[in-house]
């Protein structure tokens, strides 16, 4: 059974950075892609960033130039550098992969962020 587990988020002031870490119990070239997303309060659930098995990455145009998802093999992580937050950039952030040759996908936990306005 895979398991997700983030961390990292926390409190943090406008300007400020954190870095968010998902870890699985599986390789990550299981997986066809892995992705971040956040849900703010009373809003619905979307993508921030996505790395695909060959190392690609997109991020949503909001957190271009400020955010930077990144792979560690030999961990088994992913990772979200989140720079310049903003208030705007509070929510929840989850990880979510989908396995490669399958419809199988997964959901982390989630970890808060907050950026206080």
């Amino acid at each position: 059974q895979l398991q997700l587990v983030e961390s990292g988020g926390g409190l943090v002031k406008p300007g400020g950075s954190l870095k968010l870490s998902c870890a699985t119990s599986l390789s990550i070239l299981t997986f066809n892609t892995m992705s971040w997303y956040r849900q703010a309060p009373g809003k619905e659930r979307e993508m921030v960033a996505i790395i695909f098995r060959g190392g690609t990455t997109n991020y949503a145009d909001s957190v271009k130039g400020r955010f930077t998802m990144t792979r560690d093999f030999a961990k088994k992580m992913v990772f979200l550098q989140m720079n310049s937050l903003k208030p705007e950039d509070t929510g929840v952030y989850y990880c979510y992969v989908e396995v490669v040759g399958s419809r199988i996908n997964y959901w982390g936990q989630g970890t808060q962020v907050t950026v206080p306005s």
